[in-house]
């Protein structure tokens, strides 16, 4: 990036070793909504190619720090949306043990929360911070947007960022005085021009149409910036933006602005300094080892990548995904759900001609800036990983690098879909990289394809700055030390897990390298109550098989997850034994199902305590030949 005040250099040598015996920085870089195959070391690894399985994507930067360390290729998410998949990663914990399965205002008062690995690592001599998109929608107190304290120093996005100014086009809700009352009147977008000036309408008003007024300038930014809107076409309450140029140049976006504010952090270290929106600030204490987390915003909606970058995908022709209505029939109601709503592919003329779909031309837009988008990212992320090398170094100190690919993955057509929030694989397997000054413990260029999970990386963290975590006082912790897992210390687990509450309700995933499998958990779809604590919670052990809307894919044969095999004869039985299993894990080994509207109200269900013995011992006549 040659418009940056900051210039990125190469990547420090891979042969750079710890500088001395003190605990190492900690530096954990998340996206969001980013695909794997968007890293070209990811496809290498995997597919034998630098392409992703639709066509060509670029990562230098990542290329070299996978190059230094391990790169992990199937790290499965706990929950395929932000909120959910964020608070297993802070928390340790999987969401059914956790109680937070969606966006639901989560808070530290219940007596079963632990504290998020922010607040954990601070017990071993560490600074914390966080910059960016930290959102895990865990709160101090019930029915209130407080983090205070949890994160150390913080600078967030829309908060600190956009609210002042920085950025470039984002929606929000939108409140009134009506009354003396503060109510919700609608949504509205806000575009950031690189002089400063903006411009700000509804797209979408609650209780009425859009006035003509609305329309006209969201149409007049459709055209400024070619923006893809989510289907379907002309349905403005759904503004999502897939695909268009951003407005601002390199150095403008909400992403340049979230590194910016991370490396400042770091190059005023020990003084206070002016933020990039007029605040003061103190810099990191380089008296003690910090642990900082970078939520990036990219590649999540607005996809709107610099327009340096968009050309340079813009005339890639990429292969659009195939998903049949006859492989959609086969689907419970619950992924049938999401497959009508998030719906971009077309089956038919009519559908596109009826706007119930993108065109070829758009599919091609939806990819090409999704993947140029991911691009920019690669870019920032050289540049602040470079940073804290030198940070490190300048102070004497070790350091290790967590990257994230993604808080969870995105549909670019696969099922049909433009979206994440499912059970399928371009939701939940992702990937990480973890580089460490101590070679020996994470070494360079090594590729692990074993199964990892997302609940890992705060034991990671805390074994890596001193803790113990197999202390008692840690028992809670779902997830295991990268570092042991790599070594053979860790116990092996043969399978991953999964659960969420959005969307289409309540459903949870088992996850192995042969099966897919995913069931409905709970009768009801909204955020338990208080009055449904002592529901059955083995409902979806007892009801009828079709009320447990099971999903049940033989990747060994059908990895792209297109035919659900949970109702055909030769694996009826297998899937019984898939229910029986997960059920039983996700139901019944320590879940908690928490009213988060009261400070303590919540219940634990214990009735098959141990199942989850992370061994997936499917009796093998069950097992069909392939």
């Amino acid at each position: 990036m040659k418009n940056i005040y900051f210039c990125l250099v190469s990547v420090l040598s891979a042969a750079f070793t710890g500088l001395g015996d003190t605990k190492p920085n900690i530096l954990w870089i998340t996206t969001d909504d980013q695909r794997p195959d968007s890293l070209q070391c990811f496809n290498r690894a995997v597919y034998g190619t630098d392409e992703s399985p639709l066509g060509y994507v670029e990562s230098p930067e990542i290329d070299k720090l996978a190059a230094e360390g391990v790169l992990f290729t199937r790290a499965i998410v706990n929950a395929p949306a932000c909120g959910p998949s964020r608070g297993s990663m802070h928390s340790g914990r999987y969401p059914f043990r956790n109680g937070h399965y969606g966006f639901e205002m989560s808070h530290q008062q219940a007596d079963f929360v632990e504290p998020i690995v922010h607040q954990s690592i601070r017990d071993y001599g560490y600074s914390t911070g966080a910059f960016g998109k930290m959102d895990s929608y865990i709160y101090t107190v019930p029915k209130e947007f407080n983090t205070d304290g949890m994160f150390g120093a913080k600078v967030h996005f829309k908060h600190d960022l956009q609210s002042n100014g920085l950025g470039d086009i984002y929606s929000h809700v939108h409140g009134e005085n009506i009354d003396g009352v503060w109510t919700v009147v609608g949504n509205r977008e806000k575009v950031m021009y690189p002089d400063g000036t903006t411009r700000i309408y509804f797209t979408n008003r609650w209780g009425e149409d859009l006035r003509p007024e609305d329309i006209a300038e969201i149409e007049q930014t459709n055209r400024e910036f070619d923006l893809l809107r989510a289907y379907p076409k002309g349905f403005y309450s759904k503004a999502l933006i897939y695909g268009g140029e951003n407005p601002q140049a390199e150095d403008g976006t909400i992403d340049f602005h979230i590194a910016r504010e991370f490396m400042d952090y770091l190059d005023n270290a020990d003084q206070t300094y002016t933020t990039g929106w007029g605040a003061e600030m103190e810099g990191v204490p380089s008296d003690r080892p910090t642990m900082i987390e970078v939520g990036l915003r990219l590649p999540h909606t607005p996809v709107l990548p610099p327009k340096s970058y968009r050309d340079r995908f813009a005339e890639k022709v990429y292969r659009v995904p195939e998903f049949t209505d006859e492989e959609k029939a086969k689907l419970p109601p619950q992924l049938k759900a999401v497959t009508r709503n998030m719906k971009v592919v077309a089956n038919s003329p009519e559908e596109i001609s009826a706007g119930l779909a993108y065109t070829e031309e758009e599919m091609q837009q939806a990819i090409q800036d999704y993947y140029a988008f991911c691009a920019y990212g690669d870019t920032l992320i050289g540049a602040m990983v470079q940073k804290f090398k030198e940070y490190s170094e300048e102070n004497g100190q070790d350091y290790l690098i967590i990257y994230t690919v993604g808080d969870h993955g995105w549909h670019l057509g696969e099922q049909g879909i433009a979206t994440k929030f499912t059970p399928w694989r371009e939701s939940i397997h992702n990937a990480a990289i973890v580089v460490s000054s101590d070679k020996e413990k994470f070494p360079p260029g090594m590729v692990y394809d074993g199964l990892v999970e997302y609940v890992d990386f705060m034991p990671t963290i805390l074994a890596a700055g001193g803790a113990d975590i197999h202390d008692p006082k840690y028992s809670y912790l779902d997830g295991q030390d990268l570092a042991e897992v790599i070594s053979g210390e860790a116990p092996k687990r043969e399978y991953a897990l999964g659960e969420m509450n959005l969307i289409y309700g309540p459903r949870a995933y088992m996850r192995s390298k042969d099966w897919g499998f995913s069931m409905r958990t709970r009768p009801f779809n909204n955020w338990v109550k208080k009055d449904q604590l002592d529901s059955n919670i083995n409902w979806a052990l007892e009801v009828p098989v079709e009320k447990a809307e099971l999903a049940l894919y033989d990747l060994r044969v059908d990895p792209l997850e297109r035919n659900n095999v949970a109702n055909d004869p030769e694996y009826k039985e297998l899937a019984a034994w898939f229910r029986n299993k997960l059920g039983n894990i996700v139901l019944g080994d320590r879940r908690i199902e928490a009213d988060w509207d009261y400070a303590n109200e919540y219940r634990l269900h214990t009735f098959a305590e141990g199942s989850d013995d992370k061994k997936l011992d499917i009796p093998p006549a069950l097992i069909p030949k392939i």
